[in-house]
């Protein structure tokens, strides 16, 4: 099979499956083979890697995959897709296309057979607003996993590796941070993608962390400080945190705590670096002053 990275093998596959392409799903397919090899570096694929793949469209990411890993399993959620890679991919058999949500995958099943529970790799392009669902969804549900390289929204990259006091630092930052080290490897421009998106993109790789730096008490406790922290940017950290449904301290409490942690009140949350978070959500906990149950 021609490598689909070349445009016009792309849409040759196109026209002869009659395929339309589809908004829901955000469908964007790659037709520049530098960016093929970006992310292949990127993701640090070796010959004894399993990759998990998110969204494999008609293959093109795929048959690199597959040339320089172990194992593929690529999730595509679109039926029209289907009948494409079963012909993309013929030529290889270390792949296993998985027509499904990715979101619905016992990704922990996938590990235990294929790839005796090591960490696995993955690597995906995805469309905006299922980004956070599926990274977070992985990092939280105790899959080994040794790296997730994803293509997304230029935008949303800066924000995954974004640091204290900038414009792109928020929830979305920690929350990455906290599991993994977060680099962007490769801007993306539009005309790289049939059809062309509205906005650039970037392939960035969240490297997970192999023992956590952080000594959190309470995980729920610290990711809802720093949602509230976040959810009105304008507001002091005091404020965010005192007006917070998802939290059940009094004003005098949380003062308490940010004077605590040796930070003015006036302090708001842009300005907390992760560390701080955790100290603040410790010391917080240890108040013990009584928790909803409210996400």
């Amino acid at each position: 099979m021609a490598s689909l990275g070349i445009p016009q093998n792309t849409i040759d596959i196109l026209n002869k499956y009659h395929f339309v392409f589809q908004k829901k799903y955000g469908q964007n397919f790659l037709i520049d083979t530098h960016v093929l090899d970006k992310i292949i570096k990127a993701a640090d694929i070796g010959e004894d890697d399993m990759v998990l793949e998110v969204g494999p469209g008609i293959g093109t990411l795929t048959q690199y995959l597959c040339e320089h890993a172990k194992y593929v399993a690529a999730v595509e959620i679109d039926d029209n897709l289907i009948p494409i890679l079963e012909e993309t991919l013929s030529e290889y058999d270390n792949v296993q296309v998985i027509h499904n949500d990715i979101l619905k995958v016992d990704v922990n099943a996938l590990a235990e057979k294929y790839n005796n529970n090591k960490p696995i790799k993955v690597v995906a392009n995805l469309p905006y607003y299922i980004t956070t669902p599926i990274i977070m969804g992985l990092f939280e549900s105790g899959v080994p996993l040794d790296s997730i390289t994803i293509m997304v929204q230029k935008e949303v990259a800066d924000r995954m590796q974004a640091g204290p006091g900038t414009k792109d630092y928020g929830a979305l930052s920690l929350a990455v941070q906290y599991y993994a080290t977060a680099k962007i490897a490769a801007n993306v421009p539009p005309n790289c993608f049939m059809p062309r998106p509205a906005v650039g993109s970037a392939v960035i790789n969240l490297k997970r962390h192999e023992t956590s730096p952080y000594e959190v008490k309470d995980e729920k406790l610290l990711f809802k400080i720093i949602r509230a922290s976040f959810n009105q940017r304008r507001k002091t950290l005091a404020n965010g945190l005192k007006n917070a449904s998802t939290l059940n301290y009094d004003k005098e409490t949380i003062e308490k705590a940010i004077e605590k942690l040796g930070v003015s009140a006036s302090v708001r949350g842009e300005a907390l670096t992760l560390q701080q978070f955790v100290e603040l959500s410790n010391i917080l906990e240890s108040y013990n002053s009584g928790i909803t149950n409210i996400m």
